[in-house]
């Protein structure tokens, strides 16, 4: 699993692109089909695929536990680029002394918390991937962990999205809105590929979040 941080480092330099380099094409078949499938599972499966089929290209996803923990290091990623944006966009705000900038501080902290939720997250599914086949008590823990904090992130995005209505939207705050809801739906996704991974442990099945 190690592998999959250091491909986050080249791939994630620009947002959910397909990477370049393809191997066998026989091996890319049989990943794509794979995240195709997995990604039904997944309330935005059109994004998942996407978001995912690049890594069909790079390397051998075949399990539950790899899709998983490649989903919410695709949503840690977007929640840092995403704030990394709002903290620009908030900085400025404030020097104009501009009515939307409490909007986007709150908004900014928001993410800014799920992003040590989906931190915590990632580090607890290695840990229960280190457990190999060993079901224990400590094991429905640890799911009980992730899906509390992954499902704190994704509330996180959402109320943010909910400060901004549809109608009467600046540039700006469709700008914002549009980034942070991206980070919400991934962040969907990563919950709902994480409950299928939690069902070989007789937990989480069948959840879109």
């Amino acid at each position: 699993m190690a592998q999959l941080s250091a491909f986050l480092l080249i791939i994630f330099s620009f947002s959910c692109l397909t990477a370049t380099v393809e191997p066998s094409f026989a091996r890319h078949s049989r990943a794509r089909a794979y995240i195709e499938e997995s990604c039904r599972s997944t309330r935005y499966p059109t994004l998942c695929v996407h978001c995912l089929s690049g890594f069909a290209r790079k390397t051998s996803l075949h399990s539950p536990e790899e899709l998983a923990q490649l989903a919410l290091s695709i949503s840690l990623y977007k929640a840092r680029v995403t704030k990394a944006y709002l903290v620009k966009v908030a900085k400025q705000l404030k020097a104009i002394n501009a009515t939307e900038y409490q909007t986007v501080e709150d908004c900014k902290q928001q993410i800014d918390s799920g992003i040590e939720q989906l931190g915590q997250s990632i580090k607890e599914i290695r840990r229960l991937g280190n457990a190999r086949n060993a079901v224990t008590d400590d094991s429905f823990t640890r799911i009980d962990n992730v899906e509390t904090w992954v499902s704190s992130a994704l509330t996180d995005a959402s109320d943010c999205v909910a400060q901004f209505p549809v109608r009467n939207m600046s540039k700006l705050k469709a700008t914002i809105k549009g980034k942070v809801l991206n980070v919400a739906q991934v962040t969907s996704n990563a919950l709902a590929l994480f409950h299928r991974y939690a069902a070989r442990y007789g937990a989480g099945a069948g959840k879109k979040p």
